[in-house]
């Protein structure tokens, strides 16, 4: 089930997605994404084109799903605090919050059209909680 789609203009070549919880300094080195406990980051173009964010809850059975040739960047569990899922810019300009269940850790996987700094699409999938 698709929750949500949003396009966003971002200032920073990096989006992040997590917990509502204080986001930590996560580095990226030369890595497509990488993520922590609570968050995710991941390389995006920045003042180019929007960036256009599906995301989806289990189950994908009904209507559209993540795309299939996206390329994952990040299969993992984080822990939402609150159960409520923010993505934005790591400046904080843009920012969406989606509650997508009860607090606990999920298993997120994130995909992208093109892994790195030309990344223009991205597919969040948040599975059943842990």
């Amino acid at each position: 089930m698709q929750v949500a789609g949003v396009d966003f203009r971002v200032n920073h070549p990096v989006l992040a997605l997590g917990s509502t919880d204080w986001l930590p300094a996560l580095n990226l080195r030369d890595e497509a994404a990488v993520g922590c406990d609570t968050h995710v980051a991941v390389r995006v173009q920045a003042q180019v084109q929007l960036v256009r964010v599906r995301l989806f809850s289990e189950p994908f059975d009904e209507g559209p799903g993540p795309d299939p040739s996206f390329t994952a960047v990040f299969e993992g569990p984080i822990s939402l605090a609150d159960g409520r899922l923010v993505i934005g810019d790591v400046m904080g300009v843009t920012r969406f919050v989606s509650l997508v269940g009860e607090a606990g850790r999920r298993r997120i996987r994130v995909a992208v059209d093109e892994p790195g700094w030309n990344a223009a699409a991205v597919d969040i999938s948040v599975g059943a909680r842990l």
